[in-house]
């Protein structure tokens, strides 16, 4: 068996004295594990790191193997993450949400938002991209967020609110009366479905004010909690509540 793709590192960890088990997220293959034979030497260990990009061969006898894995770096980002730690927890939060996904279950969209995230792991919308991967993961987990009309009302206007029933907005003038019962739903999140396309665009656009980021990414944290890690029997992952710790005191509001 043997495939070649291209991947983004998302965890590196021992195995043997000289070896080491890469697990990478891919285009075709998904979240995928290899061996790297010698993967421990002084000279691959620079490239062998969360966060860094490569071309990707995989080999094994059956499909069913761990396999192995012949890397070629093609981006390599570590002394920018090495530089900043909220860069660093960013990339843990990323790898630590495409562990969400099933093993060798392909999602391209995934991979895609992942990859713009690690190019752009320095611009001031950093987070505001970090938001859309959440609601992107909710997606492809089967828990889709449903932000393009008011649940109530059908209308497409003025959604400032979020059902955590069903996950849906709701206009303002339909949630008013419930509005304690709601969460809001930051204005950079309307009328989105958070697909590879609003990744890029978001880059565009004025960068959202930190009230924003701080509501999506509490809108966020409710559904990832409810519907897709405590079910697992599994708490939040610890990269997210230092990653939003360090954005905290960047931002000046509280986590």
């Amino acid at each position: 068996m043997e495939w070649r793709d291209e991947g983004l590192i998302i965890g590196v960890r021992k195995y043997g004295e000289t070896s080491v088990i890469v697990e990478a997220m891919t285009r075709a293959h998904g979240r995928h594990l290899g061996l790297v034979k010698g993967g421990r030497s002084r000279r691959m260990q620079p490239f062998l790191q969360a966060g860094n990009s490569a071309e990707l061969v995989w080999r094994a006898r059956l499909d069913e193997h761990l396999g192995a894995f012949a890397i070629e770096p093609t981006r390599l980002r570590t002394a920018r993450l090495m530089a900043s730690t909220e860069a660093l927890h960013a990339i843990g939060l990323v790898s630590a949400l495409l562990r969400v996904i099933a093993e060798r279950d392909p999602h391209p969209e995934l991979y895609e938002a992942a990859n713009l995230i690690a190019d752009h792991i320095e611009d001031e919308r950093l987070p505001a991209l970090m938001v859309r991967l959440e609601v992107e993961i909710l997606s492809e987990a089967g828990f889709g967020l449903d932000l393009s009309r008011c649940a109530a009302t059908g209308d497409t206007r003025d959604l400032t609110y979020v059902s955590p029933k069903s996950g849906r907005a709701v206009s303002s003038a339909a949630g008013a009366p419930y509005r304690g019962r709601l969460l809001p739903l930051p204005a950079f999140l309307r009328h989105e479905e958070s697909r590879g396309e609003a990744l890029n665009e978001e880059l565009e656009q004025k960068n959202p004010p930190p009230c924003d980021i701080r509501d999506g990414f509490r809108l966020t944290e409710f559904f990832l909690n409810r519907d897709v890690f405590a079910p697992r029997g599994q708490k939040l992952p610890e990269a997210r509540s230092a990653y939003l710790a360090e954005l905290a005191k960047r931002a000046g509001w509280a986590t």
